[in-house]
């Protein structure tokens, strides 16, 4: 019998995410898939996505189901098995017997034939099993009636010290909210870039709805948007709104303005400052060559001055107007676009980070000119990286000072650039902060930063 194409990209997707420590996502839009039909495309993105979501719940089921220990299992049997079981809980559409007797090939497949009858039996099991009604399968009733981080965990598919720091930081409902939106699938928001390409869209066959935050903002209702002559000619951009809320706090509506974005791959902010300030002069800074030359190659624009080289040590004397400083982070406010994230981060990688993002931010705030201001972003809901970072940055600095990030949402609103009806909202504190489950966005935290008038340029 012969594996599906859907089945055969999703399990060596899978594989590269677990043994590489490669993104889903980057993996399902890359070369080696595009002669997929739209069908198996589609299906192998659901397979991906729908593993990697609710990956602790189906090893809890072939552990149940299984005589040997999940920890002994190779790799490939194991992918084999969490396929088959995913396709028999959560799509109603596969026929046992397919998600059955594929998995069993997969395993052959991967040069584990000796595995074949170990997969077949632990599936057969499951297979003779009631599936599990909605409510089970999400959980949500048992979650919420116990109200305890193992619960919420259990039910949601989420690592237990993950659900702990939420419940301690947000509370838990909103811990709850996000768990459940983690599991669902995120809209697509993309930002206009042109007048027409709204038009240009619409007559290509795209169905699009208003932007939840943003006026330049469009959410893909249906169609697929990389396969526009619109898209494939920079009249678009595919970016969160929460992002593109980001890249507009940088921009004040100044003329002449010397911007600096200090870790710009893969570009998607940098670009936004770019088509908001015209006629600046934009330095966007990436560590990473590969990256730098990548983003240069799918985002040319001959205003931003793309350099190689390390934030923490920015190799520049000159002063900006304006610094973004948008760090990399854990990414736990993408988990509904990344689910494989939620697996790999260690509660010791916060501490990691935070030592990262202070050096850039400290870094970041010597290029600033005096009177300039500079934003930190992160996509992170973790203490760690956001509130606790500014902190200590700032502590003892009186050069420094937070400006309240509501007066730059009013003017957003008062600008037509913000359309979110209550922009306090969007805030904690002085703080920008989108919390996915509360906001149709994905989760961002930002501080706006203002350097004193009064210093020596």
């Amino acid at each position: 019998m012969s594996v599906s194409p859907a089945r055969a990209a999703a399990f060596d997707i899978l594989f590269r995410v677990e043994r590489e420590g490669s993104y889903a996502s980057e993996l399902l839009h890359s070369a080696s898939y595009r002669g997929l039909s739209d069908a198996d495309h589609a299906l192998t993105t659901e397979l991906v996505l729908g593993v990697l979501r609710w990956r602790s719940r189906l090893d809890d089921e072939i552990a149940a189901a299984s005589s040997q220990q999940i920890a002994k299992l190779d790799l490939e049997v194991l992918l084999a098995l969490r396929l088959a079981v995913y396709q028999l809980r959560y799509l109603d559409r596969i026929p046992a017997r397919a998600a059955l007797n594929e998995s069993v090939e997969l395993a052959k497949r991967a040069r584990k034939r000796s595995a074949a009858a170990f997969v077949n039996a632990v599936l057969r099991k499951l297979s003779a099993q009631t599936k599990s009604d909605k409510s089970s399968t999400t959980g949500s009733t048992e979650a919420h009636r116990e109200g305890s981080p193992q619960s919420i965990a259990r039910a949601w598919a989420h690592p237990e010290w993950m659900v702990k720091q939420w419940m301690q930081e947000y509370g838990l409902e909103v811990a709850e909210k996000i768990c459940r939106s983690d599991q669902s699938i995120p809209t697509t928001a993309i930002r206009l870039r042109t007048a027409k390409a709204e038009r240009e869209l619409a007559a290509e066959g795209i169905s699009l709805g208003a932007g939840a935050l943003l006026s330049s903002a469009r959410r893909v209702q249906a169609g697929d948007i990389t396969k526009t002559r619109t898209f494939r000619e920079g009249q678009i951009a595919i970016q969160d709104e929460a992002s593109q809320l980001v890249a507009a706090l940088v921009s004040t509506g100044e003329r002449g303005l010397r911007i600096l974005d200090c870790c710009a791959a893969p570009g998607g902010k940098t670009l936004a400052i770019a088509d908001q300030n015209p006629d600046a002069e934009i330095t966007a800074i990436e560590l990473h060559p590969h990256r730098a030359r990548l983003m240069q190659k799918l985002r040319p624009d001959k205003r931003i001055a793309i350099v190689v080289a390390d934030a923490r040590a920015l190799p520049t004397t000159q002063r900006f107007d304006r610094v973004l400083a948008d760090v990399p982070c854990s990414g736990t406010g993408t988990l509904a676009r990344n689910p494989e994230i939620k697996w790999r981060l260690k509660p010791a990688d916060l501490s990691e980070l935070h030592q990262r993002q202070v050096a850039i931010l400290r870094s970041a705030l010597n290029q600033l000119a005096p009177g300039g201001r500079l934003v930190y972003s992160t996509c992170s809901l973790e203490r760690e990286e956001n509130e606790d970072v500014v902190t200590e940055v700032l502590s003892g600095n009186e050069t420094v000072r937070v400006i309240d990030c509501r007066e730059e949402l009013v003017r957003l609103k008062a600008a037509g650039i913000l359309t979110w009806t209550d922009p306090s909202s969007l805030t904690c504190g002085p703080y920008l902060r989108t919390i996915p489950g509360l906001h149709p966005c994905d989760g961002f935290f930002a501080v706006i930063l203002e350097k004193s008038k009064h210093l020596r340029g």
